[in-house]
């Protein structure tokens, strides 16, 4: 199974998480060093302004596998997210967050489960969530109207930890927000053999979160009813097989 993979591209955007970067990358380096699989770790540093960027330059150089992109200023986390996945080489990709909540030992399962199932996505499900209630409870309630609307299933959208495979993201739109409908946008582009997994989900020990509610909620319903229409009106064209 292992030997079928080329290279697998984590990607990571990061936005003032100075204080994370480190032992992440530490983590990174350990699960993939024991499951065995060639991998590149391409972190994009969404104009960080707190000394991110000078620690991701020492992660580089004591492991070539990080590759580092430092975008001018800060574009948000979809941008960036996308800009990774322009730049990643791998026929695997796995998103992670950079504030350190998303555990990298569920990475070698989230791949395992993609390769086995033949699966296009394999969307992390955060098991015993490590947030405030309230913050849970906000983002039940957007998880259940995003599938409502959009026609989905997907019981945790907002988990950043997923393997798929990279030709599913080469087409899809880039917008603000983007990063919280990937699994729909990525079956609108025709690759819908999604499924789900549970995976550890940590409570943030260093760092500041850039997410509340007040600066997610309403853009988060436009966005919503934005996808919608894009799900029914896009359509990416793509040649008779010749089999």
């Amino acid at each position: 199974m292992n030997s079928d993979i080329k290279l697998i591209s984590i990607i990571i955007p990061v936005f003032n998480e100075n204080e994370c970067v480190r032992e992440l990358a530490d983590e990174v380096s350990r699960v993939m060093d024991s499951c065995g699989w060639k991998c590149e770790c391409v972190w994009v540093d969404d104009g960080s302004t707190d000394g991110t960027a000078q620690k991701l330059d020492m992660i580089r150089a004591s492991d070539a596998r990080h590759v580092i992109f430092t975008l001018e200023r800060n574009f948000g986390q979809s941008a960036a997210m996308a800009f990774g996945f322009k730049k990643a080489s791998g026929e695997i990709f796995v998103t992670l967050d950079g504030d350190g909540q998303n555990d990298p030992a569920g990475i070698p399962g989230l791949i395992k489960k993609l390769i086995a199932e033949n699966a296009d996505m394999v969307n992390g499900i955060r098991s015993k969530r490590q947030n405030s209630m309230l913050r849970k409870l906000a983002s039940r309630i957007a998880n259940g109207f995003r599938n409502i609307v959009t026609g989905e299933h997907v019981r945790d959208v907002g988990c950043t930890l997923r393997a798929f495979r990279g030709v599913c993201v080469q087409d899809i739109p880039v917008f603000k927000g983007m990063h919280r409908f990937i699994p729909t946008l990525v079956r609108i582009a025709g690759y819908d053999r999604i499924i789900e997994m549970p995976v550890n989900h940590r409570p943030r020990v260093k760092g500041k979160s850039k997410y509340g509610i007040s600066n997610r909620l309403w853009v988060g319903i436009a966005d919503t009813f934005a996808v919608c229409w894009m799900k029914r009106r896009m359509v990416y064209p793509k040649e008779r097989s010749k089999n």
